[in-house]
Formats: structure tokens, sequence, C-alpha cells
């Protein structure tokens, strides 16, 4: 099955450099050269997105939305995920690795609205990338990303955060266009952090009228009310966006982005199919192999109808222990269940093999260059050690073990396929009693931080291209004392003095080499104490449609809109957007 997806996935990258010629039908728009202005780009996402805000995302399809409407200093390529410049035209660091000064570009708006006088969008300046991030070190209910980006890393925003301070001593505004940044110590990933959706500069007017339902960015997009709420959002193009292309075309190109929110793959499929959705990612192999097999003229045509990729992720699948439950506070049950869990069978016969490989190793997935994965000793299965463990804890062949559940949300029926596969597992080999229950998947996300189940699924996207990412959300320090108090990204609420400090030493390393060795001793304390499961490590089919142009794949699954065009669309005149 897959060398006949290889086959046709070599013929289809080849493919996909050919280019058609329709000439642009735009009316309102005229692009120099050979891109086409106009169109509506339309593309899927699972689940509904949870928020907009910079300082609320949690999850991967509500980023990817944001990072359309609202930017921060620097952002990732989505081409190699190099850090670019965005509200920043340059930078310098200085000698000690802690000082960072920014020059912000000229001309740069915020949309426009009613919340500025006139209704128009103002210009950008330092005083507003002040105030933005004096709001992310400012303690709220509502900001989640604080730990994760400037705490203990910017200069005072912990003294900030715990009100001991009237400002964010770390950042000084130097005039208008001038923004400097110093840090408590050097830190190799600050710039990735600075990439993170949730360091977006935002107007004081915009969150002073909206909160946290506040949309106005200076991005290319902008949001726009209408369509079915439940259904779908879309996004229309910032006439007044700063950034032109080589030939001086004002971006972004697309006139109009629509996301659908369809949770069966079987019908995001068939919608793509039929010309609905301009891209899909995350179908199973058995459904790429299908497609290929019925329509194979579609992908060996010159130019091609369907482009098809298949890339490695940034993303580890996992399941994860709610450690203030008393059963899993003992080490050796975590063992057990670790051992009790054959990957590869998951892989093979649930997944048909659409993964990267099996979880055998740490948390982190085998996609950072320079990152040994192999170094990590994780578990492979094996249900003699399983047994023992769990007899070793008091509770051989499962007896007084008490009944557990696992809350996940359904992923489009694959997670719901795996959770199945797993129960079987649990009981073939512990005789451990599990129950399931699918909830949708804000709730999951919510139950997870308070500790309402005794098991959750998950996984994790990398925030940024390091291990650092990863390891980030078992750092233990941030976890509340009090069930009353949400718990995130740690929402197993795992506390360990050695991984922690190793993991500090990481952060603080001047260079990668430094910080991936510190990261290495630090995963395999993770791995030996088992506050998780890894089970697989994902890889990515995606399906576009051969008119699309600059859409591309990488492992974070960044998707960045702001060059994308539409070169011609078979049979359709292009849509002057949404209305």
């Amino acid at each position: 099955m897959k060398k006949i997806i290889y086959s046709f996935l070599a013929a289809v990258v080849l493919l996909a450099s050919c280019e058609g010629t329709k000439e642009d039908t735009s009316t309102e728009r005229v692009a120099k050269g050979a891109v086409v202005y106009g169109g509506t780009f339309t593309m899927s996402e699972a689940e509904k997105f949870q928020s907009l805000f910079p300082h609320t995302i949690i999850d991967l399809g509500s980023a990817n939305i944001a990072k359309q409407i609202f930017e921060g200093l620097v952002k990732f390529s989505p081409k190699d995920m190099s850090v670019i410049p965005a509200l920043a035209e340059n930078w310098e660091i200085d000698a000690s690795g802690t000082v960072y000064t920014f020059k912000l570009r000229k001309g740069a708006k915020f949309h426009d609205d009613p919340c500025f006088d006139g209704g128009e969008g103002r210009e950008m300046n330092a005083n507003d990338v002040k105030y933005s991030f004096e709001m992310l070190c400012t303690a709220s209910p509502d900001n989640a990303m604080f730990t994760s980006t400037f705490k203990d890393r910017v200069k005072g925003a912990t003294a900030y955060y715990n009100g001991e301070a009237e400002s964010l001593e770390g950042v000084k505004v130097i005039d208008d266009y001038t923004v400097e940044i110093t840090l408590e110590q050097p830190s190799s990933s600050f710039l990735y952090i600075l990439a993170n959706p949730a360091t977006s500069v935002v107007a004081k007017e915009a969150v002073d009228k909206y909160g946290i339902q506040c949309t106005i960015g200076t991005g290319p997009f902008k949001y726009t009310e209408g369509g079915e709420v439940d259904k779908e959002l879309f996004l229309v193009y910032n006439e007044d966006y700063y950034k032109l292309d080589s030939a001086g075309n004002q971006l972004p190109y697309l006139d109009t982005v629509h996301y659908r929110f369809i949770n069966s793959q079987n019908t995001q499929l068939d919608e793509f199919r039929n010309g609905g959705l301009d891209v899909i990612f995350g179908l199973p192999s058995e459904k790429i192999n299908e497609v290929v097999q019925e329509q194979i003229a579609d992908f060996a045509n010159v130019p091609p109808k369907f482009i098809l990729g298949r890339s490695p992720e940034m993303v580890t699948q996992f399941y994860e222990f709610n450690l203030t439950r008393e059963v899993f506070q003992d080490v050796r049950v975590r063992q057990a269940f670790s051992y009790a869990i054959d990957k590869d069978k998951i892989v093979n016969d649930i997944l048909n093999r659409e993964a990267f490989g099996p979880g055998i190793n740490g948390l982190c997935p085998p996609s950072f260059p320079g990152y040994d994965v192999s170094k990590v000793s994780g578990y492979s299965y094996d249900p003699d050690k399983a047994r023992a463990l769990l007899a070793d804890a008091g509770y051989p062949n499962g007896s007084n073990f008490p009944s557990i559940k696992v809350e996940l949300n359904s992923g489009g029926t694959r997670n719901t396929r795996v959770a199945f596969e797993i129960q079987k597992q649990l009981s073939d080999v512990l005789n451990i009693n599990v129950d399931i229950e699918v909830v949708p998947f804000a709730q999951k996300l919510e139950d997870a931080k308070y500790a309402k189940a005794d098991i959750f699924r998950s996984a994790w996207v990398a925030d940024y291209p390091s291990p650092e990412s990863f390891l980030w959300t078992c750092y233990g320090r941030d976890v509340p004392a009090s069930l009353d108090e949400p718990s995130h990204p740690n929402t197993m609420r795992y506390q360990s003095a050695a991984f922690d400090s190793l993991f500090e030493k990481g952060i603080a390393a001047r260079d990668k080499e430094e910080s991936y060795g510190y990261f290495t001793q630090a995963e395999q304390i993770l791995m030996q104490d088992a506050p998780l499961i890894p089970l697989w490590y994902s890889e990515n089919y995606r399906l576009l449609q051969s008119y699309v142009r600059n859409f591309y794949s990488n492992p974070m699954n960044l998707i960045d809109l702001t060059d994308v065009y539409i070169k011609e669309r078979e049979g359709k005149v292009q849509s002057q957007g949404h209305q």
C-alpha cells in the first residue's frame, strides 16, 4: 500500500512545479507578474476554534486562524520555519545575549474598526508593543500563555505578574519605532517565543472595547461576521496591509479565507473531490491510497488536478495520567501501563501506518535536527514486565485495581478507535477495566486543566522548532496546589525537581548543542517517572488542489496564507470575496 503512495508522491511533487496560465479574472485588483489577485481559499478544521485572542489560545486550530489576523515582531516562515521579520523590520542582539533591540516598520496599521477615532485603523507603534507585552504578563484567568513565554525569561516579567512592579522592566520604548527587550539570562529560543501567537501586538482601544473577544490585529486578513457560526468562519483581505511582494504587489493576494468546521474525514474528502475544499490534512493512508488508485489521472496529468504531500510532523500523540489520583501516584503503576500498550499494533492495525513511528522513545518527536531521540529510553511492549510491575504495586492480575476513565475528543473517529484498542490491551494484559468517555474538544481541554478524569488523550504540536516546546508541558514549578485552579499545559500536574532543574539549564544555555544535552537528560528523567505514555509520532498526508500556489507544508503544521494565491480554478470564475 505504501509503495503506491510513495511512487505517486514523487510524481506529484515533480508535477507540482508546473503552473497553469489562465489569465487573472479579478476585476478589483490587478497584479504584476505571474501572481493573481482574488478568490476564496477554503480549508477545514475538525473542531470549531476555541478562541482567537492571542493570550487565550491553547490549540493549534485557533492559533492558525489567529495568525492570519494578528502579528508579532517576528514570525515563522512556512517554508522552513526560520524566524523572519513581521512588525519588526530588523533586530540586534548585544554581546551578552540578553538585550534585543527591535526596529519597527513604519506604516503597519491596525484593522479599521469603530474602536479607533473615525473608525480607521491607526499605525502600530512601540507603545503598542509595550502594552501588549505587559498584558501578556498580567495575572488573569484568561491569560494562558505567560508561563510559556515571558515568565522568568524577560527581566521583571514575574514581578509584574505578581503585582510587585508598576511596569514591565525588561521592555523599554526607545522611540515610536524602537523597542528594547532585556532578558534575565541568555535564551537560545527567545526569537522562537516572539514568533508565538501569544506575543502578537494588539491595540489598547480594541481590547478596551472588546476584551478577549477582540479580533482587531495588523495581519493580512480581517475577521468578519457572516456564515453559520458553528459551521464556518470568514476572513477578508486587509486592504491596508503593509507587506509587498518582490514585484511591488500588495499582499495578501486572496480576497477571502473560508474555514469550514467538518469533523468527518470522509466528508472532508468528498468536499475536496468536489472542489468544496482547497486543501485537506491528516487523512488516513488507506484513504489516500483509495484516492490515488481511483483518480490516477487527477495526479498524473500535466498539470495535475491534485497534489499529494507527505511529511513528518513536530507532533506527538500521547495519553497522560492524572497524578492527583492516588492509584497513579505509584510510578510502578504508570510504568506497568506504559509496558502494557502495544504501540506497534496501534500504528500498524489501527492507524494503518499513518504515523512516523511508535512512541518508543520520549515525548519529543524525532523531527528536531540535532536532537537525538535515540538517547532517550522509553517503553516498548513488554506484557511480562507490565504484569510484574502491577503486582509489585499491590495489584496482582489487576486484583482490586479500580475502574478508570479515559476522556478524549473524537478527532474524526481516529482517537476513538485508538482508545478502544488501548482499552482492550489494558484488559488483556493487566486485567484492568477502562471506561471511555468522548466529549467535545473544548470540554476535554477544560476537564484536563482541572484534572477531572483519570487519563486524558492528548497531543502536542510544537509552538516553535525546539524540544523545549514539548518538555515545557511537564515543567512543574508552575503547577497550582489546588484542583480549583487550572493547570496548563502541565495538565498531568507532574512535579520533579530534577527534571525542572535540567530543563531550566537547557533554556538558559547559550547554544543549541548545550541546551539539547540538558533537554535529553531531563527527558530521560521524565520517561523514568512515566507521567505520560507517548503513543506515536505523527506524520501528515496533505491533498492540495493544483490551482493553489505558495501553500507550504512544514513539521509544525504552521499555516501562513499571506503569499497564497489561486492561479486557476477549473470550471469556475474566481470569487471576489465574501460579502
